[in-house]
């Protein structure tokens, strides 16, 4: 998926709907973008058609996105205001725009029914959308045996807490944006008083660095945000939004610094500050606004941390690596849109055969969490994957992923007896696990919406499976139906004492 034109689009739209007064689920028609980008070849807004819309919401929706039927309403009228806009800014013609709205006049009678419809939900739809491309924003590690004993607990403070790996802007791209900082310019001037001593340019980056660092620990007396108080707690701003490795809303950004600050804190005059010194960069709407660090800020934080001693890896370029390098640098965590740009680039290197037969490769006899990486990225890929798809169907653990990738695409494909059934619904929720740890409320409710039937779960125990006992027991405490989570916490009893035998 291309995110830089769903993005812009989303801007444009939002932009549009305000100057209107037209209301807009940028959320629902996000979701629309997305999959139109990832499955139907859609680059651009100009690329959809009315048959796309066909695809979305009575295809690719009940296959993929976890909604009760009664929501279809909700998209459909996302959808006529994706249309309206299509139409206003000129993406599509009028004739074009009048077939749009016939076909999701007759979708919004079918997609109720779509979406309730079992038989669409390929090998259970919500155990797969619950490793989609997002999943890559949790920082999960592949299973390696017993933690060992590491005696006294490490010291948790924000000074020792390791931080993630980050992937600084190559020199000529932090060098043609620090040309742009304002405060750089006005430094040349001699109009920063606070950064006297850092005038003469010599080195652009090791000027920026000096800057940074001085912004950070000297002694600069509100010059920097108009505020003394938050002046003296950059480092620990700086700090925060470095880990986060994404922006964080504005919202947030003021409750953080009343923690540090006595004093009242005007969030939108200091991020305001921030971004003329060229350190964040404002995102979101006038609404929601957020801020995040911009890449000569990310450098600049991490040479200083290496100058003072301290912990800050690089991390590598996956796309460089091959595909069990891909999939375990994934693993390790990685900010969502370094990892859609790393697949992206992977994958163009790649005929669609050669990827999946690398990832298929890598993902044999690996442990859940990485083998469903590897299938959701070949899940990305287009027909020309058939032969290397087909090459799975040999290996027991990857046949009912293949089965599953072929069907969905209309191709030939063996039928998945009931035991390929089973075994792929406890691989799926392995998978989901991490995500299931860190937001059990989320899981929950997927689960409830369109989880597996009591009768599937009660089947599980006989998986020949390695995380079956735990998968059992993840569900006997999250599904809120009370009668199925019974049911998965006696499989789980039966599958524990299977293992015991």
């Amino acid at each position: 998926m291309s995110i830089e034109w769903v993005n812009s689009a989303i801007d444009d739209l939002r932009a549009w709907g305000r100057a209107r007064g037209v209301e807009v689920d940028a959320d629902e028609v996000r979701l629309l973008c997305d999959y139109a980008s990832d499955y139907l070849n859609v680059n651009k807004l100009a690329d959809f058609t009315p048959a796309t819309f066909d695809e979305l919401l009575l295809s690719i929706y009940p296959r993929k996105v976890i909604a009760p039927p009664e929501s279809a309403e909700e998209t459909v009228a996302a959808g006529r205001t994706l249309v309206r806009y299509l139409q206003e800014s000129g993406e599509v013609g009028d004739e074009t725009a009048a077939a749009m709205r016939e076909r999701l006049a007759d979708i919004e009678t079918r997609m109720p029914d779509a979406l309730a419809d079992t038989a669409n939900f390929g090998m259970a739809k919500s155990l797969f959308s619950s490793i989609g491309p997002e999943s890559l924003e949790q920082s999960i590690a592949i299973p390696s045996g017993e933690v060992p004993d590491l005696g006294e607990a490490p010291c948790d403070c924000p000074g020792c807490t390791p931080r993630p790996a980050v992937r600084p802007a190559a020199p000529e791209e932090l060098e043609a944006e620090l040309r742009g900082v304002p405060l750089l310019a006005a430094l040349d001037r001699g109009a920063v008083p606070y950064l006297e001593g850092l005038r003469a340019p010599g080195d652009p980056l090791g000027r920026w660095a000096a800057v940074v660092a001085h912004l950070m620990e000297g002694d600069t007396g509100g010059g920097v945000t108009g505020s003394a108080g938050v002046d003296e707690e950059l480092y620990d701003l700086f700090d925060m939004l470095y880990r986060v490795q994404a922006p964080v809303p504005a919202e947030v950004i003021g409750e953080y610094l009343e923690e540090l600050v006595e004093d009242e804190v005007d969030v939108p005059a200091v991020l305001a500050r921030l971004a003329w010194c060229g350190l964040v960069r404002l995102t979101g709407d006038g609404a929601h606004p957020a801020a995040g660090l911009t890449p000569a800020a990310v450098w600049a934080l991490r040479e200083h941390y290496l100058a003072l001693g301290l912990d800050a890896p690089q991390a590598p370029d996956l796309a460089e690596a091959d595909a069990r390098g891909l999939i375990e640098g994934l693993l390790d965590g990685v900010p969502a849109e370094l990892a859609e740009s790393d697949i992206d680039r992977w994958l163009a290197a790649r005929s669609p055969e050669e990827a999946a037969a690398e990832l298929f490769d890598a993902a044999s006899g690996a442990p859940a969490v990485a083998r469903g990486i590897a299938v959701t990225i070949v899940d990305r890929l287009g027909a020309g994957a058939e032969p290397a798809v087909r090459g799975g169907l040999d290996d027991p653990e990857l046949r009912p992923h293949a089965i599953h990738w072929l069907i969905s695409r209309g191709l030939p494909a063996p039928h998945l007896t009931h035991d390929e059934l089973l075994w792929v619904s406890v691989d799926m929720l392995a998978l989901a696990m991490p995500h299931a740890q860190e937001a059990p409320e989320i899981f929950a409710e997927n689960m409830g919406a369109s989880g597996p039937p009591a009768h599937l779960i009660e089947e599980m125990w006989q998986v020949d499976h390695p995380d079956v006992v735990e998968v059992l027991e993840l569900l006997g405490r999250s599904l809120p139906d009370t009668t199925t989570a019974k049911a998965a916490r006696k499989a789980a009893f039966k599958a524990r004492s299977r293992a015991i035998r």
